[in-house]
């Protein structure tokens, strides 16, 4: 019952998917739902796997640095492998999560110096943290509240003077006294002399026209004025001053006007102090992040005296009781059932039915990925689904739990071989696919592309009739033209939800658009593009990026991918060439497409346009180039301009009379 019973405190393993590992939290309130759930605000902690490679080098240098100051014990390197998954980070985010994932509790402590590292790995669900994640700037900072344990924070402790030994020490150097109960003053005396100092300070905060704005009536004032800074003013001035009351009088009110002695409480504004309540809120007493965040201009030491005077004050003692009546209102526990449901990465469950994710085409044979052992009473598929990997039943556990395997493997990022280590920028996708060291394991499935889910975008009803309402402002086909130019949607919404109730009742027509029958768009586009016959595969050809200086007939393509005929009129397929006999015409019967895997998929073929392509381009025009582009199975016949004539030769009129012979 007591281990079922989850109160505001504690560390608890939070499970938001069955294959990954438990998210580890701590709860900070327990509320209750309209519709009768209860839900947990908690801060969130951060495994070594949730943070970058940057941040755990960090991390790692972290923990060298402190073994070598704590001076810990030799440890192998299965147990420092075992002891970053042991290790969190603390952050100061928060999220709201169902209390019914909660699977379990966990125990999480701050690592100091006196902690040995083993002692973690010895007992179960033990955690400890040092470092401090920071989800947004993602950097990793070290925990200000971190307890000062250890030699080097101990006080030196001199020896015992011997019996009739006198100490040598100056002790003026050693502390400085600021009373002195022996002095020549009775208790009254001194009592009247604080009066007298509190008169002159509110005296002088009558004066002054600060402290007349802030203090603007007397009570306030000599409320002020009885504060401790003035008390320890007019007792430090007795001490100056050998305990004489008459000289000790004339140094609180010298020739300049009587001294005035403030305090952080009058330092600060009004707006000041709500900053300070509201970082308070938010941070706790981290005085270093509230001078960071909300106050930059005060030091930290003002902070911390305001802090200590706001707590004497009727605010402080206003909020605490609110606080503790909200506290009252909301649950302190609750009691979550033991999770019994069976997991649905389970290869087999009791009574031989196979479980999901693809564990029921799992293989016989095959060892846990962790300790591989052969022999479990339940067995849990791990890892990618098309790599048919498995862990034992304490290897599961273990997984969930602590974010990780018990041995290093291949799949949690372990080194590699140095070939595999070099960089692959020039190697096609199946030459890589090859080095992988998955696809050499034997029983193991191959190693192919990464899948891609299909998503669809479905527009709303409001989205539908505000392209009807408002076409003057969305302009359709203007935005269907530029796709990369924004169209302020809300902006839309708003002028279509002004114009709906004045827009007609009536239907809108629609203007009917003819369209062919499949069948016609089938034969038409295997006309158009008639299919090669498959030629047996061969070594790709390397594209010669100088053959765009090389001079080549009109025929070349124009646009790129899309076939289109020549200027004479005679198709050319996608790649700029003639049409061959060999291919297949409408007549000829249908070639069946053959489903290419994607392990034996050919190189992607890249098409270079020639500087005669380039050429023949420009005697298209901007309407036909967009013509082109939405109709992309329509040829395209380019229309040269007219060739100018030539110039009429003058006849020069002959200077003689003798005829002019034209030779052949």
């Amino acid at each position: 019952m007591a281990a079922n019973m989850y109160r505001v405190g504690d560390y608890v393993y939070f499970e938001n998917s069955s294959s990954n590992p438990y998210l580890i939290r701590r709860i900070e309130e327990l509320n209750k739902t309209a519709n009768g759930n209860v839900e947990a605000k908690v801060v969130c902690l951060f495994r070594r796997r949730d943070i970058s490679g940057n941040l755990n080098t960090l991390a790692d240098s972290n923990a060298r640095d402190f073994e070598e100051e704590s001076k810990q014990p030799p440890i192998s390197e299965q147990q420092k492998h075992q002891l970053k998954h042991r290790e969190l980070f603390l952050s100061r985010q928060f999220e709201s999560l169902p209390a019914t994932h909660i699977r379990g509790k966990c125990n999480v402590t701050l690592l100091n110096e006196t902690d040995v590292l083993t002692s973690y790995l010895e007992r179960e669900d033990c955690f400890f943290y040092s470092l401090v994640f920071d989800p947004v700037q993602k950097t990793l900072l070290a925990d200000q509240g971190e307890i000062r344990v250890g030699s080097k924070y101990q006080a030196e402790i001199p020896d015992k003077l011997a019996e009739g030994e006198s100490d040598n020490r100056l002790q003026e150097k050693l502390e400085t006294k600021a009373w002195d109960p022996d002095n020549q003053l009775k208790d009254s005396q001194i009592d009247q002399f604080l009066v007298v100092a509190r008169a002159v300070g509110t005296f002088a905060r009558a004066l002054d026209c600060s402290s007349s704005i802030r203090q603007p009536s007397l009570h306030m004032s000599a409320a002020a004025a009885s504060r401790d800074i003035t008390l320890f003013h007019a007792m430090d001035t007795l001490q100056k001053n050998g305990y004489d009351l008459a000289r000790a009088m004339s140094t609180l009110v010298p020739q300049g006007g009587p001294v005035l002695c403030r305090d952080e409480m009058e330092e600060w504004s009004a707006s000041e102090a709500m900053l300070f309540e509201e970082a308070l809120e938010k941070y706790g007493k981290d005085f270093n992040d509230i001078r960071q965040d909300f106050l930059p201009w005060k030091s930290l030491a003002s902070v911390v005296q305001f802090y200590y005077m706001w707590k004497t004050t009727d605010r402080y003692i206003q909020q605490k009781r609110l606080k503790a009546a909200e506290a009252d209102s909301k649950l302190k526990q609750v009691y979550i059932p033991t999770y019994t449901k069976p997991n649905p990465n389970q290869i087999m469950v009791p009574g031989n039915k196979p479980g999901m994710n693809g564990a029921a085409g799992f293989q016989k044979g095959l060892c846990c990925e962790s300790c591989h052992t052969a022999q479990s009473p339940q067995w849990y598929a791990w890892g990618p689904p098309n790599m048919q990997c498995r862990l034992c039943a304490s290897c599961w556990i273990y997984w969930k739990k602590y974010g990780g395997l018990k041995t290093p493997t291949q799949l949690e990022g372990a080194t590699r071989a140095g070939s595999d280590a070099a960089p692959r920028s020039h190697m096609t996708r199946q030459e890589v696919q090859g080095m992988s060291p998955f696809t050499s394991n034997a029983g193991r499935a191959k190693l192919l592309a990464k899948n891609r889910q299909t998503f669809i975008l479905q527009t709303t009803k409001l989205t539908r009739i505000a392209r009807r309402v408002c076409q003057d402002i969305l302009q359709s086909r203007r935005a269907a033209r530029r796709p990369y130019a924004p169209i302020n949607a809300n902006a839309v919404k708003a002028e279509c939800m002004i114009r709906l109730p004045k827009a007609s009742k009536s239907a809108m027509k629609n203007r009917p658009v003819p369209r062919p029958s499949l069948v016609n768009i089938v034969k038409e586009l295997a006309v158009q593009a008639p299919l090669k016959h498959k030629a047996p595969r061969s070594a790709p050809t390397p594209i010669n990026r100088n053959q765009a200086n090389q001079p080549r007939s009109v025929s070349a393509s124009l646009l790129g991918k899309r076939p289109f005929d020549s200027v004479t009129g005679h198709p050319f397929s996608t790649n700029g060439r003639p049409f061959m006999s060999g291919m297949r015409t409408s007549t000829q019967s249908v070639i069946k497409r053959q489903r290419v895997s994607q392990g034996d998929a050919p190189n992607p073929v890249v098409f270079v346009a020639t500087k005669d392509t380039r050429a023949l381009r420009k005697h298209l025009s901007q309407a036909e180039m967009r013509r082109a582009a939405r109709k992309p199975n329509i040829p395209v016949r380019v229309k040269f301009p007219p060739l100018p004539r030539p110039l009429p030769v003058p006849i020069l009129a002959s200077s003689t009379s003798e005829p002019i012979v034209l030779e052949d």
